[in-house]
Formats: structure tokens, C-alpha cells, sequence
């Protein structure tokens, strides 16, 4: 979405890719979920688990106005790369954390996919409800299309006070509550009918 907007992203990947790339379906060899979540970006690779990785990672946080993360709450700290390492270096950044269930409670080490998410939060069964009973994962990704809007309008909004203020800010986005208020909608729908 940023990149429809202008802005130059560059997208990290491990050095095996991401693994959206080897998804189906596929044309001219490439996962069409892939290129539509990724048209428009600068794509580089950076093994993490090397100080060759983390350096690297270090210089484009530093050269960047918004840095983007989801990792596990915690995985940012342990490599040195989380906010306050460049609250006072980089005063303008908005550094943004995306996690699955928030970076405090019981449930904050767990992965987070769309189609868990939209099960623990009701999306699942009332879809299926809306079908007749047939339960299935669906193929949108509510989950990871919702937080990707939330977390652009976060950003958006910080770069604006960015601008009026001269400051950068921290944000985090977590998908499990952003598919809460989808599950009530959802609900209050079908109970109208």
C-alpha cells in the first residue's frame, strides 16, 4: 500500500526467501500471492543470525524514515534492533511493531497466521455459519490484509505529526485485536438477518 503511495520500501527476506514466494497458484513461475503483496518493493536478503546481517540491518533502520517489523515481541531487542537503540539517533524515525498478539500477556511468544487468528476470533465459524456449515479456511487472509491497512494508517498518521512536530514515533499493531471488531461486525450482520 505504501508503495502505491510512493514511498521506496525495502522489504528484508532470510536468505531462503520468504516463503509467500513458493505458494500457489503461479504465473511465469512466480506466486501470484507474492507479487501482490510485494509489487513495487526493493527486496533484500539478510541472515540475521550473522553480525554481517544485523550491521547491515543497523544501516538501513538508520537511512530509513519508517522501519516496519513483525517479529515475535522480543526478537528486535535481542538483536539490537528495536526502538530505543535508535530512539536518540534517529529522533524522526516511526518505527512500527507488528506481532500476533500483543508485546504483553500470556500469549505474546506465539506465531500468528491469518487463518488461526481468524479462527480464535469467530471469523471462521460465522463465515462458515453464512455458508451452511461449510467451515473452512478463508483464502483472503483477512487477518494479514486488516493489519496491513491499520498499520498504514498508523504510519500515515505518524508521519503527519512527524511533520507538525519534528518527532518520531513507536506504533504497534496486533493482528488478533484487529480482527476483533471483523468478528463483531461480522456478528451483528448475521444476527440482523
Amino acid at each position: 500500500m505504501l508503495t502505491d503511495l510512493g514511498a521506496q520500501v525495502i522489504k528484508v527476506e532470510p536468505p531462503s526467501g520468504d516463503m509467500t514466494r513458493f505458494t500457489y497458484p503461479r504465473v511465469n513461475s512466480q506466486s501470484t500471492y507474492f507479487v501482490q503483496q510485494n509489487v513495487g518493493k526493493l527486496n533484500v536478503s539478510l541472515d540475521m543470525d550473522k553480525p554481517a546481517g544485523v550491521e547491515v540491518a543497523t544501516k538501513l533502520i538508520e537511512a530509513a524514515d519508517v522501519v516496519v517489523e513483525n517479529f515475535r515481541p522480543g526478537v528486535m531487542k535481542r538483536l539490537g534492533l528495536d526502538y530505543p537503540q535508535f530512539k536518540r539517533t534517529c529522533p524522526r524515525l516511526i518505527y512500527t511493531s507488528i506481532s500476533g498478539y500483543g508485546a504483553t500477556g500470556p500469549w505474546t511468544s506465539r506465531r500468528a497466521y491469518a487463518p488461526v487468528v481468524n479462527a480464535e476470533t469467530g471469523i471462521t465459524k460465522h463465515q462458515g455459519d453464512v455458508r451452511g456449515g461449510s467451515y473452512a479456511n478463508d483464502p483472503h487472509s483477512h487477518g494479514d490484509v486488516y493489519t496491513a491497512v491499520e498499520t498504514a494508517s498508523a504510519i500515515l498518521a505518524a508521519l503527519y505529526q512527524r511533520e507538525r512536530t519534528g518527532r518520531g514515533q513507536r506504533s504497534e499493531e496486533h493482528t488478533s485485536e484487529l480482527q476483533s471488531p471483523d468478528h463483531l461486525v461480522c456478528r451483528l450482520l448475521l444476527e440482523k438477518k
